[in-house]
């Protein structure tokens, strides 16, 4: 089902969409529908990733171990160079 809103912009914003819609095919309403839904998605992944950062430390606050940066970015390169790469494992950060 479709919902009808009315939405006020500034024209200047109004003729960047209308020019957008135009180079990219498309009609001002569709241009306008996949950018709000894109806008919604990445809202929605940046809430999940700021609830997983959140429940990873919580972890780390509760066992007491985490990971070295440096070998956490080591594996990152090796693995986008297509190397193979052993993961790094948790160490107790507590004396």
């Amino acid at each position: 089902m479709s919902a009808t809103t009315s939405l006020k912009l500034p024209d200047d914003i109004k003729e960047r969409a209308v020019a957008a819609a135009q180079l990219q095919g498309v009609s001002t309403h569709a241009f306008m529908v996949k950018a709000i839904e894109q806008a919604a998605i990445a809202a929605e992944n940046r809430a999940r990733f700021m609830e997983d950062a959140q429940a990873a430390r919580q972890q780390m606050l509760d066992t007491g171990t985490g990971y070295d940066a440096d070998e956490v970015h080591a594996y990152i390169r090796a693995r986008v160079e297509g190397k193979k790469a052993t993961r790094p494992k948790a160490k107790s950060w507590r004396e």
